[in-house]
């Protein structure tokens, strides 16, 4: 078993509060998913109650796993009782990190990443209550940021807010993407007003411009996170899904791609919008089943990409590429994994170089 120990945070000082109070105040930003990683970090299934097939997600995780560790380090976090199961699975190209978790959607329990320009790093972590308390015990994921963050040497911002990971992209100049679904839900954080909400994202992730979109009030797992419906693919440029009406939340994605055309970047830029599809609602197992192939993660020379074995695979991997030029793109079955609620954006979270 290998962990990933605090040497990955060379030249940074001993883990604790970001002088001046928040990461913008120190000089630190949440750089774009596209610029360059240190390493992929994962969790492992281990919800008995909540996946459909248990084992197929495990499979798949490790699937997902290998794909990335083609392009960059990888590691798995596992209980420890589950350690060397994962490490089986995942294989040698793949560490595994003990530490007691309640389940896998590392994108949302593990910390936001943030860089100063001098190379050091910290991390954001947010107030998890398993998406409005809809899986019960989160206490372990709830810790997971703030472990991590300990175990790597380097210094832990408590965001202010009850949110996700997933409820976030940025463009790395300065614009964050984000839902009013999510941010502003009475069962995340009730009360909260939209001036508020903007000053503590800002203070957090060092942005100058947060962009709300709707979300989508209807999806019933995450209550609409933005990685689920939109991403930058660069400054001034925004993936969507497609309007296609046979989609059930097609009305949804029309009222943010609207949001989005009535938007501005911090460097005032209207944004242009490429429209990626979404698989065939068919092929859901369950109603929370994600069909988003706008759940892709970036790594370093690459795209992973979720499949459904559908011909609308090869087409979102066309798009994909042609919106990425220069990056393999790399398909991997998610039909394992979409019963839980997301793909592979949702469980993988990047630590930059």
């Amino acid at each position: 078993m290998a962990a990933a120990g605090p040497a990955e945070a060379a030249g940074q000082a001993a883990p604790g509060p970001f002088a001046g109070g928040s990461p913008r105040a120190a000089g630190f930003a949440m750089p774009a998913e596209w610029a360059p990683h240190a390493r992929t970090w994962m969790a492992w299934p281990c919800r008995e109650d909540f996946w459909p097939d248990l084992e197929a997600a495990r499979r798949a995780f490790a699937e997902v796993a290998r794909a990335i560790a083609d392009f960059e380090p990888v590691t798995m976090i596992a209980p420890l009782a589950l350690a060397a199961e994962a490490g089986s699975a995942c294989g040698p190209a793949v560490a595994v990190e003990a530490i007691e978790i309640d389940d896998s959607w590392t994108r949302d329990s593990g910390p936001s990443f943030v860089r100063h320009p001098d190379g050091r790093l910290g991390g954001v972590s947010w107030r998890f209550n398993a998406w409005g308390g809809k899986h019960a015990p989160w206490e372990r994921d709830a810790r997971l940021a703030e472990t991590l963050l300990s175990r790597l040497g380097l210094p832990c911002h408590e965001g202010p807010l009850t949110l996700e990971g997933g409820a976030l992209h940025v463009d790395g100049e300065g614009t964050l993407l984000t839902t009013e679904s999510v941010v502003f839900n009475a069962n995340r954080n009730p009360g909260l007003e939209r001036a508020e909400a903007e000053r503590l994202l800002c203070e957090s992730l060092g942005v100058e411009r947060v962009v709300w979109l709707p979300g989508d009030v209807e999806e019933i797992e995450t209550d609409g996170h933005v990685d689920g419906i939109a991403c930058f693919a660069a400054p001034g440029r925004v993936l969507i899904g497609s309007v296609d009406p046979a989609v059930p939340h097609a009305a949804a994605l029309r009222e943010n791609r609207r949001a989005l055309e009535l938007a501005r970047d911090a460097r005032g830029r209207a944004f242009e919008i490429v429209e990626l599809p979404e698989a065939d609602p068919a092929v859901a197992t369950n109603e929370i089943y994600c069909t988003a192939y706008i759940n892709f993660y970036l790594v370093n020379g690459g795209l992973v990409m979720p499949a459904y074995g559908l011909p609308s695979d090869a087409a979102a991997a066309e798009v994909l590429g042609r919106a990425f030029p220069g990056r393999r793109v790399v398909a991997v079955d998610v039909r394992a994994i979409a019963p839980g609620g997301g793909g592979i954006h949702c469980i993988t979270q990047q630590q930059p170089l």
